[in-house]
């Protein structure tokens, strides 16, 4: 669904064959099992093929806290099999880790299990590795060919891989609106209904994928949401709001450990904080306008979804402008349109290179 804002594409260190990028896609393959259920960590896929080709172990990173790709892989070596592993190969989308966190480091299983050759699909960016993993397999003796498929491989992460490069969630900015550019009622008015039960479904399933939302006050008091995944399996994000003497002592999201952004914090300071802080590597923005415009005049997003209903309001409180964001942010061409019921999901992209700012 999402594009990464990816580094320079690093030199692949081997001609790799057909059998490299089949095995390689197959990895990648894998790794979207994870998907909803491993943030803050990024997924991860990994197979290990034996001398004659065959596949003898797979595995992704299923959950957070949990054993690793590279160890579920290895993990699933049949007996029979397990003699074969000095001469096997390993593919894997992301480096090995290098160093101690909820799990042993990977790169050190490798080396412990004798692999052969390690093919790595993308660098990793968190602090803790950022090469120590690929250096540490190659002191070891073991052939390590990078970067295959690396784009394809970055794909999978974009939030883990902006968050580690640029020190602050991923950000989506996210808003229904009627035909005629309304996103809510005014105080006292019959609540606007914009998206449809199918739109709701691909709304909760997009939270599962995410650390974060954030909504503004008028946005609890008026509505009182839980921003929850009921309508989808996996994770909720946690919800995040202003700390504002105007939020409702009984508000339902004060009951699920929300983030608060201090009243004296800048936009900038506080997204540096929640990712230093919090360890949140995405985060949704829902609304309402005040809050979505200040993310679109600073230039603060990575992607932007709008669900368009083909109803008019007539009146109400008016949909963020997008010709408030900085010139060549947005570019005038959506990177997806589709159709889910009677409206349209719109997403934009960034369009500037912006990843070594």
């Amino acid at each position: 669904m999402y594009t990464p804002v990816t580094s320079r594409p690093e030199a692949e260190t081997s001609a790799f064959s057909d059998f490299d990028r089949q095995m390689m896609r197959r990895a990648i393959y894998l790794a979207r099992h994870g998907a909803g259920f491993t943030s803050p960590n990024p997924m991860v896929g990994a197979v290990v093929t034996a001398p004659d080709g065959r596949i003898i172990g797979e595995g992704w990173h299923r959950v957070c806290g949990s054993a690793h790709a590279e160890v579920n892989a290895i993990a699933a070596v049949g007996e029979a099999d397990r003699e074969l592993l000095p001469e096997s190969t390993i593919y894997v989308t992301l480096e090995p880790c290098s160093h101690y966190g909820k799990t042993p480091p990977c790169a050190r299983l490798l080396i412990e299990k004798r692999l052969k050759r390690v093919v790595v699909g993308s660098p990793d960016p968190f602090k803790e590795v950022a090469g120590r993993g690929i250096r540490m397999l190659r002191e070891a003796g073991i052939r390590v060919d990078t970067f295959l498929l690396q784009e394809e491989c970055e794909a999978l992460n974009p939030h883990f891989l902006t968050a580690h490069r640029l020190g602050r969630p991923y950000i989506l900015l996210k808003w229904a609106m009627t035909a005629d550019g309304f996103i809510g009622s005014r105080p006292g008015d019959d609540r606007l209904l914009i998206s449809n039960p199918l739109s709701m479904i691909a709304v909760h399933r997009l939270r599962s994928e995410f650390d974060a939302i954030f909504v503004g006050t008028s946005t609890v008091i008026a509505d009182d949401p839980r921003l929850d995944t009921r309508l989808w399996p996996g994770h909720s994000p946690r919800p995040a709001t202003f700390d504002s003497p105007r939020l409702p002592a009984d508000a339902a999201i004060l009951d699920r450990n929300p983030i608060l952004r201090r009243r004296d914090e800048t936009l900038r300071d506080f997204l540096s904080r929640i990712y230093n802080e919090e360890k949140i590597t995405s985060m949704i923005v829902e609304g309402g306008a005040v809050t979505l415009e200040e993310y679109l005049r600073e230039g603060i997003f990575d992607e932007i979804r709008i669900e368009t209903s083909p109803t008019y309001a007539g009146s109400g409180i008016k949909a963020p402008r997008l010709s408030l964001a900085p010139e060549g942010i947005i570019p005038s061409v959506p990177m997806s349109d589709q159709r889910i019921g009677d409206n349209h999901v719109t997403l934009y992209r960034r369009a500037d290179n912006y990843a070594d700012k």
